[in-house]
C-alpha cells in the first residue's frame, strides 16, 4: 500500500514538474529561433511562400470568457507579427494574404492525445488579394501535400474566428467580376434584430411590398424557423463592410454588416452578415445568419430581389429566368453549401412583377447531371402584358430597359428576338403556375391560367398551359427543343365553348349572342423566335364561330387590323348578325392557306381565300361577298387586302370575281374543309340543335354550297321529321 502511494506521489509530482518545466519554457523560450523551421514547413504544406517576417512570442493568459475552471486556468497564446502569404508563380501580384498580426491560444494537454486545440484565432488586419484567371486557376486553391493515403495522426480543432479590420480585393477573369472591399469596426453593436427590421422597412419601401404581405409571411414561420431567429437575436453587428468593382462590365455597389467572431464550434451561435447590393439595376438585399458554422455550409436569410428583369439574374445567381418587366420579390433564403450538392429554397417569398402579383416557394439543388429548380408559383391577379417579354414583346424602349440588344424591325410585327436556348441546356426545371385571373384590359378577362413547366437538357415543355376564357377553357401544350439547332417546336391548341357574351362583355350587341366559339390548332416549325417559329410552321388551324356579331367596333376591341378595316369596307361600322363563321387553314413553311373561310350573314355569304405568309409577314387574300337575294345593300364588289401584318393595304378588285346567283355560291372544294370543321361542333354540351353552323356546314359538306342559315336550317328540320 505504501509502495502504490510513493507511485503515485512520484508520478503526481513528474507531471507537475513537466507542467512547471513547460511553463518556464513557452515564457522564456525565444521562439524567433522557430521561425526558418516553421516557415519552411508551412510553406511545404500549403504549396506556396509562408514568412513570419516580424517578432514570434508566447505568454500564459486566463480567459475569463471560458466556463467553469477554464476561466482560472492559464492558457498559451502565440503571437505571430507580420506574416505574409504568396501567390502562385502565375498570379499576377506576388502576395495572396498579408496580416499585421495572427494571435491564437493553444490548449497544452490535448497535444498528448495528438490534437491541436486552438479555442480562438485573431486575425489582426487581414489583406487579402484574390486572383482566377480565365483558365480557372484561382490563387484561393492550395496545393497541399499528398499523404500517400496514410491519414493523419493529428487532428485539428479550430474553435472561433475572429478579426479586425481590413481590405480584400477580387480580380476574377473567369466571372469578369473586380472588387474592392474594406470592413470598418463600428462605433457600436448593432443588435440583430434591430438592423433586421431596419433592412425590412428600408427594402420594402424600394420594392413595393406591403407590411400585409410581410405579416403573411411572418406568420407561417414555424417553430423551428423562431428557434433559428430568437438565436440570431443573440448576435450583434460588430463591422461594416463597403464594395466596388464590376461584373461582367454592370457597375457593383453594395454594403453591409456583419459579425466579429465565427464561432465554428457552436452551432447555436450563429454568424450575422447584412449585404445590399446594387449590380446594374438588379438590387439584392439580405439580413440573416450563416448557421452551422462547423462545416461554414448553411445560410439563412431573408432576401429581397429587384429590378428590371428577372433574366438578369442569371450572370448573378447562374439560374435561368425568363424576361420580364421590372420586379420585386421578398422571402426567406436557407442554403445548405456543399463542394458537389448545395440546396436553396427560397420560401413563401412575395411581390410583383410588372403589374402582377406572384408568390410561391422555389427549391434550387445542385449536384445532378445539371442543377434543377422546381417549385409553385401562384398569382390571385396577372396582366396580360407582363407576359409579352416571355415571347420577346413589349417596345425597344421596354427591351432595352431589361437589357436586350435585338431592335424589333420598324415593319415587323411578330417579335424577332431570340431564345436564350443557351441558357436552357445550364439547369433544369418542374415548376407549376397557377394564376387566378388574367386581365388584358378591363374588356377582356380572362378568368385562369395553369401551366406546368418542364425544362430537361434544353427541352422546354409547357404540359399543359390551359386557359379559363369567356365560360370555355383554351387547353394547350407547347414543345420547344432547344437541345438542337435551330430550335424545334410543336404547339397543340383547343379552344372549346368560348362564350361570345363573356368574350366581349363591353360590347353591347353581344349580349344578345348564345353562340360560342370552338377551334383547335396544331404546328410544328423550327427557330429561335417567334417570328421565326410562325415563319417556319407547318400545320392546321380550325375555327367555328355561331350566332355571333361582327362590326369594326368589334373588331378594334379584340386588336384585329386586317379585318377591321375589311369589315370596314364592306358593312361602314354597323354591326351585323354573324349566323355561322368557320375557317380552315393549313400551313407550310410558314405560308397558311385559307381551305375554307367563310361567314355566313342574313345578308350574305363572306367568302376569303389566299394566303398569309407568316415568314415575310404578307397578306394575300381576296374577300369576295355574295347578297342572298334582292337588297337595296349589296356586296357585288369583291375586295383586297395585300400589305403585311402590320400595314395591310386593302382596297376593290378593279374586276369582280362574282357571278352572283339566286341565292346561293358554289363552293364545291370546300367540302372537306367543312366536312373537318363539323367536329369542333361539340357534342354533349347543352342543347346544341339550334346550332346554324351546323346545318351550314352540313350543306357544303353535302352539296358543295352555302346558302342562307334560314333555309339551310329549315331544310334540316324538314330532314329531321321525315
Amino acid at each position: 500500500m505504501k509502495r502504490s502511494r510513493k507511485v503515485l506521489s512520484w508520478t503526481g509530482g513528474i507531471i507537475l514538474a513537466l507542467i512547471v518545466v513547460l511553463i518556464i519554457v513557452i515564457a522564456t523560450f525565444d521562439w524567433n529561433r522557430l521561425k526558418p523551421f516553421i516557415n519552411d514547413k508551412v510553406s511545404q504544406a500549403i504549396g506556396r511562400p509562408f514568412a513570419i517576417q516580424g517578432d514570434l512570442s508566447a505568454e500564459w493568459r486566463r480567459q475569463p470568457t471560458e466556463a467553469g475552471w477554464h476561466a482560472w486556468v492559464p492558457w498559451p497564446e502565440f503571437t505571430a507579427r507580420d506574416i505574409r502569404i504568396g501567390n502562385p508563380a502565375w498570379a499576377a501580384k506576388p502576395q495572396f494574404a498579408q496580416l499585421d498580426a495572427l494571435r491564437f491560444r493553444l490548449a497544452p494537454l490535448p497535444l498528448i492525445t495528438h490534437t491541436v486545440d486552438v479555442p480562438s484565432l485573431q486575425l489582426v488586419h487581414p489583406t487579402v488579394d484574390l486572383e482566377r484567371n480565365k483558365q480557372g486557376q484561382a490563387t484561393w486553391d492550395f496545393t497541399l501535400p499528398q499523404d500517400n493515403g496514410q491519414p493523419s495522426t493529428w487532428n485539428l480543432q479550430l474553435g472561433s474566428i475572429g478579426f479586425d479590420r481590413g481590405e480584400v480585393s477580387l480580380d476574377d477573369a473567369a466571372s469578369k467580376i473586380k472588387l474592392q472591399v474594406g470592413i470598418t469596426p463600428l462605433q457600436r453593436a448593432i443588435p440583430y434584430d434591430q438592423l433586421v427590421a431596419q433592412q425590412s422597412a428600408t427594402t420594402n419601401a424600394q420594392t413595393g411590398t406591403t407590411p400585409k404581405a410581410e405579416r403573411k409571411a411572418a406568420a407561417s414561420d414555424t417553430a423551428a424557423d423562431q428557434q433559428a431567429a430568437l438565436a440570431a437575436s443573440k448576435t450583434s453587428y460588430q463591422f461594416a463592410w463597403k464594395a466596388e468593382g464590376s461584373y461582367q462590365g454592370a457597375l457593383v455597389k453594395g454594403d453591409g454588416k456583419i459579425g466579429a467572431v465565427l464561432a465554428l464550434q457552436e452551432a447555436n451561435q450563429p454568424f450575422p452578415v447584412q449585404a445590399d447590393v446594387h449590380i446594374g439595376d438588379s438590387h439584392i438585399a439580405l439580413v440573416g445568419t450563416l448557421v452551422d458554422p462547423v462545416h461554414l455550409a448553411a445560410l439563412d436569410l431573408k432576401l429581397w430581389f429587384s429590378g428590371s428583369s428577372m433574366a438578369k439574374l442569371y450572370a448573378i445567381t447562374g439560374v435561368t429566368l425568363p424576361n420580364t418587366p421590372p420586379y420585386a420579390t421578398e422571402g426567406r433564403l436557407r442554403a445548405e453549401l456543399h463542394k458537389n450538392n448545395s440546396r436553396f429554397s427560397y420560401d413563401n417569398f412575395h411581390g410583383h412583377i410588372g403589374g402582377s402579383d406572384t408568390s410561391g416557394s422555389l427549391l434550387y439543388t445542385t449536384g445532378g447531371a445539371r442543377p434543377k429548380l422546381s417549385g409553385n408559383l401562384s398569382s390571385q391577379l396577372l396582366q396580360f402584358a407582363d407576359l409579352a417579354p416571355l415571347i420577346g414583346g413589349g417596345s425597344d424602349e421596354e427591351k432595352k430597359q431589361r437589357g436586350d440588344i435585338t431592335v424589333q424591325p420598324k415593319d415587323k410585327l411578330l417579335p424577332v428576338e431570340p431564345f436564350s436556348t443557351d441558357r436552357w441546356k445550364a439547369m433544369d426545371a418542374d415548376v407549376t403556375f397557377n394564376a387566378t385571373r388574367i386581365v388584358q384590359n378591363d374588356e377582356l378577362p380572362i378568368n385562369s391560367l395553369n401551366t406546368h413547366l418542364v425544362l430537361d437538357d434544353g427541352v422546354l415543355q409547357l404540359a399543359p398551359l390551359n386557359f379559363g376564357l369567356a365560360g370555355g377553357t383554351v387547353q394547350s401544350t407547347i414543345r420547344l427543343d432547344g437541345s438542337k439547332t435551330p430550335l424545334q417546336g410543336t404547339t397543340k391548341i383547343a379552344a372549346r365553348h368560348l362564350k361570345l357574351k363573356q368574350l366581349f362583355p363591353t360590347f353591347a350587341p353581344m349580349q344578345t349572342a348564345f353562340g360560342e366559339i370552338n377551334g383547335d390548332v396544331n404546328l410544328t416549325a423550327r427557330g429561335n423566335s417567334v417570328a421565326a417559329l410562325l415563319g417556319s410552321s407547318n400545320g392546321e388551324m380550325k375555327l367555328l364561330m355561331n350566332d355571333g356579331a361582327i362590326s369594326k367596333t368589334l373588331l378594334e376591341t379584340a386588336g384585329l387590323n386586317v379585318g377591321n378595316i375589311i369589315i370596314g369596307k364592306l358593312f361602314g361600322d354597323r354591326t351585323v348578325p354573324i349566323n355561322c363563321a368557320a375557317s380552315d387553314m393549313t400551313a407550310k413553311d410558314g405560308l397558311f392557306t385559307m381551305n375554307l373561310f367563310v361567314f355566313d350573314t342574313d345578308d350574305a355569304v363572306i367568302k376569303v381565300d389566299g394566303t398569309v405568309n407568316f415568314a415575310t409577314e404578307k397578306l394575300d387574300l381576296n374577300v369576295r361577298p355574295q347578297t342572298k337575294g334582292f337588297r337595296i345593300f349589296s356586296l357585288r364588289t369583291p375586295l383586297y387586302a395585300r400589305g403585311t401584318l402590320k400595314s395591310p393595304d386593302v382596297g376593290v378588285q378593279k374586276v369582280p370575281l362574282i357571278v352572283r346567283g339566286a341565292g346561293a355560291v358554289t363552293l364545291g372544294v370546300v367540302a372537306a374543309p367543312a366536312a373537318a370543321l363539323l367536329a369542333l361542333i361539340s357534342p354533349n354540351h347543352g342543347d346544341d340543335s339550334s346550332n346554324t353552323c351546323r346545318d351550314v356546314l352540313q350543306q357544303l359538306r353535302n352539296s358543295g354550297s352555302a346558302m342562307p342559315a334560314t333555309e339551310a336550317a329549315a331544310k334540316s328540320g324538314a330532314l329531321k321529321t321525315h
